[in-house]
């Protein structure tokens, strides 16, 4: 392991890994800037995305059309990776948005690295906590080794990707994490807490998972809510990038490619999560209903407030 100076934060999604004074990865440009190599934007796409130097996921959900001809309301809900690194400036352009309620689906040892959402003044945070299924701690523990072999043992041949694909059926068959997505939604349906922005840490999983549902049930189809969900590997492409990049520069992974299937979102991800879904709930709506309690009045109250 490391000596207890140099520790590893949220590389996988897409926050920083400290070794002594330098500052390895992250949202925002290295902390060495004349050794690492510069972190290149992918263009963002129009409208939705909201442009911030210490979070690159952060989007407006407004702007999609219903099966029925609705269209979702922007400036309502937002959706975002981790606030802990936002600077002054990203701080300001977070109040333009005037925010109510900002939701944190991290769980304590992501926060505890990561550090607390920076939010204007006044502006709180609720903590919904959704498992990870020790993704975090299996990707720390895999580079802490700086062992080549230890880590294509670990990461490699399908078992980054296989993690992935285990995580989601939990967002179904987890109770804590179905009562955390619930309560969630039933925040959203309430219009004093709106504008309502919700995070994970890199915004692509339980970030993606909850987006998607809203999306569906809010009328969306199926194609388009499938894109906002893989929109988040555009929006962080060139971030994770350079994570691994500066993890190579490091010395601390040969092949720091393994870690890709961990940064990315995938439809088979996605796939895996509503199969078990099917399984145990028949679809969508027995699943808000009975999985999550969010009843018939809540799903017409969240459409109310969201759709015109």
């Amino acid at each position: 392991m490391f000596p207890s100076r140099r520790r590893v934060t949220t590389l996988l999604f897409g926050s920083a890994l400290t070794l002594g004074g330098l500052t390895v990865g992250g949202c925002g440009a290295p902390a060495d800037a004349a050794t690492a190599p510069p972190v290149r934007r992918s263009a963002p796409p129009p409208d939705r995305h909201v442009p911030l130097h210490g979070a690159v996921n952060c989007r407006d959900l407004g702007g999609y059309r219903a099966e029925d001809g609705r269209q979702l309301r922007s400036g309502r809900l937002f959706r975002s990776d981790a606030l802990a690194k936002l600077t002054p400036e990203d701080v300001t352009a977070l109040g333009r948005l005037g925010l109510r309620t900002v939701i944190d689906m991290r769980v304590a040892s992501e926060i505890s690295f990561d550090g607390a959402d920076r939010l204007p003044t006044g502006l709180a945070v609720t903590s919904l906590p959704v498992d990870d299924t020790g993704l975090f701690a299996a990707m720390q523990a895999a580079i802490a080794t700086k062992d080549p072999v230890e880590q294509q043992r670990r990461l490699g041949d399908g078992k980054a990707e296989a993690l992935m694909r285990a995580m989601y059926p939990t967002f179904v068959t987890n109770a804590a994490d179905r009562a955390a997505f619930g309560s969630l939604l039933t925040r959203i349906a309430d219009g004093d807490r709106l504008p309502l922005l919700y995070h994970c840490t890199s915004g692509k999983d339980r970030t993606g998972w909850l987006s998607y549902l809203l999306l569906r049930l809010l009328g969306v189809p199926h194609a388009t809510a499938l894109r906002d969900y893989l929109l988040s590997n555009t929006l962080r492409r060139d971030a994770d990038a350079a994570v691994r990049a500066q993890l190579k520069q490091a010395g601390l992974m040969q092949n720091p490619d393994l870690l890709i299937p961990l940064q990315e979102v995938r439809t088979g991800y996605l796939a895996a999560g509503l199969d078990r879904l099917q399984r145990d709930y028949g679809g969508i709506p027995h699943y808000l209903s009975a999985g999550l309690g969010v009843d018939a009045r809540t799903t017409a109250r969240i459409r109310a407030q969201l759709l015109h």
